[in-house]
Parts: structure tokens; sequence; C-alpha cells
């Protein structure tokens, strides 16, 4: 299980690969506040509604100067179809090594029916100008949830 960051920490580096081919390096963006969404899996529906509530909110987020990124254990193929499937337009990278997750903290154990096993705790970070942790929400309820990360943003 990985250390958890706080608020005003440094935030641990991210360099993963991404949908579509790309790479997301945390580094890239110094300067501008990123929003970085772990969830735990494509396609489920709470993990589905968040992507989408995300994506409804792109423009915005990208107009207040922000960079997004969404990020589960799941592979890059996985992303593509995800993507795919429901016209998400976020940036969503794979880190299958779960080294980011475990970086953040959000690499957990979990129980579902009596059953333990590891998971990712739905969870957001926004990293500010200065590549520190200005705001975390953990334990994410989706519904209203990208939202305020906006007014956050927009509060940097």
């Amino acid at each position: 299980m990985g250390t958890a960051v706080d608020k005003g920490q440094i935030a641990p580096k991210i360099d993963l690969p991404t949908d579509n081919g790309g790479q997301f390096r945390l580094a890239d963006h110094k300067g501008k506040p990123v929003v970085v969404f772990f969830y735990p899996k494509d396609d489920t529906s709470g993990c589905t509604k968040e992507a989408i509530d995300f994506t409804g909110l792109k423009t915005d987020l990208e107009a207040a100067g922000a960079v997004l990124v969404g990020i589960s254990p799941d592979s890059v193929a996985k992303h593509d179809k995800f993507k795919i499937k429901h016209g998400l337009e976020v940036t969503l990278a794979s880190d299958e090594a779960k080294t980011v997750l475990q970086a953040y903290g959000v690499w957990v154990e979990k129980s579902m029916y009596g059953r333990k096993y590891m998971g990712v705790e739905r969870s957001t970070f926004l990293i500010g100008k200065d590549g520190k942790i200005a705001q975390m929400w953990r334990k994410v309820k989706v519904p209203g949830h990208a939202e305020a990360v906006l007014a956050a943003v927009k509060s940097l």
C-alpha cells in the first residue's frame, strides 16, 4: 500500500502511457493546474458516469487553464474502447504496474460482501501551478464531483 500524500506536498511524479498511444507526464504541465482523477475500472457504472461528467466540463476546465487526466489500472487498449463506447474526451492514463496509484495512496484494501481485495479508492487530486497538491478528494461520490473540482480550479 502506498503512503498517502497530503495537501501542500509536491505531487508525486506521473509518467504513464495514455489512450491513443500517448504519454502523460506531470512534468510537462508545470505552471498549470492539473486535475488527476483516479478511478477503479473502465466501463463500470460509477467510473463511466464520472468520466462523462469530466468530459462535459472539460472545456470549462481548460478555459480555467487546467489539464485533466484520469488514471486507472486498466490497459491502454481498454481505455481506447471505453472512450469510443462513451464518447469520452478526457485523457486516460494506464497504470497497470500501480506505481502512481501507490504513490498517491489510492491503491488500498477494499472490502465487498466480507471479501477483502486490493483496488483503487476513487480519488481526485488538484495539483497547483507550483506542482504541489492544492486539494484532494478521497472516497469520491460521483454526483456533483466534477462541478466541485471545477469550482476548486477556478478558485486557484
